[in-house]
Formats: structure tokens, sequence, C-alpha cells
């Protein structure tokens, strides 16, 4: 094999493989219903064509007769007025019609046996096309549900895909939240043990232990007061 055909041979091998991917059967089933339909068309015609043909040659052996006839009678004629010559010319003729009568005759019934033939194949091809008819719609109905199946399947994969996505994130951003907790707490413990300081605090420790012991006085000589007032009631 050459260069040239290997190369004319993938190229038909890819596209085979492009239709057979993008083909619907519904269309190819329409497609194949439509080609029977011109098919029983054309031999519709052709029994027509023939049935006319055989109806041409039966109306010209009906004009033969009808000569045949004229011809005897003009033979009577002829022989009743001693023109056995113009009697003779007569029967020849008759003779010769009758001749291409037989020559119809057998066109005529070869006609019609071919007429037969072609009717029944009409018959019978009209049989199968009403039945393709019918499976063709079945075969539709149940690949259009079929798709559908595969369609809702597909977007039911696709929303717990999407659910399963969701939930990791919830888990990631759960995970991410108790441990950022968890640092907060570790590092409030860190700063009230003294080994962190808190920056964000504007008084160093001096001015709170004054603070705290200030607070203290005034809760002492508050409680001195409150005492003395009630040892002199």
């Amino acid at each position: 094999m050459s260069l040239s055909d290997r190369i004319v041979n993938i190229i038909k091998q890819k596209v085979n493989k492009l239709i057979e991917k993008h083909e619907d059967p519904r269309e190819a089933l329409d497609y194949s219903a439509v080609k029977q339909t011109e098919m029983i068309q054309r031999l519709r015609r052709d029994i027509i064509e023939i049935t006319a043909s055989k109806k041409r040659l039966e109306m010209q052996k009906s004009r033969l007769q009808d000569n045949i006839k004229r011809l005897d009678d003009q033979a009577i004629s002829a022989v009743k007025s001693g023109r056995d010559d113009l009697a003779r010319l007569a029967l020849e003729r008759k003779n010769a019609n009758l001749s291409q009568i037989k020559d119809l005759d057998n066109q005529i019934l070869e006609i019609q046996n071919e007429q037969t033939k072609l009717q029944e194949a009409e018959s019978r091809l009209s049989a199968k096309i009403e039945s393709f008819k019918s499976r063709k719609e079945i075969i539709k109905a149940k690949y259009s549900a079929a798709e559908a199946q595969v369609r809702v399947k597909e977007n039911l994969t696709g929303i717990s895909e999407e659910m399963s996505d969701i939930g990791v994130a919830i888990s990631r951003a759960e995970e991410k939240t108790e441990a950022l907790k968890s640092k907060s707490m570790a590092i409030d413990e860190m700063i009230d043990s003294g080994m962190l300081t808190d920056y964000t605090n504007s008084k160093d420790q001096i001015d709170m232990e004054l603070e705290r012991a200030e607070s203290k006085e005034k809760v002492e000589s508050e409680l001195a007061k409150l005492k003395s007032s009630l040892a002199t009631k």
C-alpha cells in the first residue's frame, strides 16, 4: 500500500469516527424512512408506466380485432360480387392482423407478468415500510428516553460533585477556624504568663501596679468608713 493510500484510509477512519460521534440515530431513522418512501414511489411510477404500456397494446389489439371483422365483411362482399381477388386480398390482410394479434398477446402476457411481480413487490415493500415506521417511532422514543436518563444522571453526578466540593470547603474552613482559635488562646495564655508582652496595651507594668495599689487603697478607705459609721450607731 502506497503512502497516499494509507493517508486516504486514515482520513476515512477519522471521518467515520467523527460521523459516528455526532450521528443522531433518530435522524438516521428518519432519513431511512424518506429513502424507503422515495423507493416505493419510484416503484409505483414503474407500475403506472408498465400498466399504461399494457393498455396501449390492448387498445392496438382491439383496433386489429375491429379491422379483422371489417376484412371478414369485405371478403364476404367480394365473394358475393365475384371478386375472388379482392376476397383473397382481404383474407391475406386478415391473417396478417391475426399474426400481429398473436404477437401482441405474447407481449401483453409478458407485461402482465411483469406488472404482477411489481405489484407484489410494491405490496411487500409497503408492508415493510409501514412496519419500519412503527418500529422507527418506538426506537426513537426509547432513544429519547435513554438520552434523557443519561442527561439526568449526568446532572445528578455533577450536583453530587459540587456538593462534595462544598463539603470539603466547609470542612477546611472549620479546621482553619479551630486552628486560629487554638492559636489565639495559646497567645492569650502566654501573655497572661508573662512569656509574651501585649504591645497593644499602652501602659507598662509599673503603671498597672500603681493603679492596682491605688484601687486597693480606695477599697480599704471605703471599708474603714463603712465600719466607722456602723460603730457609731
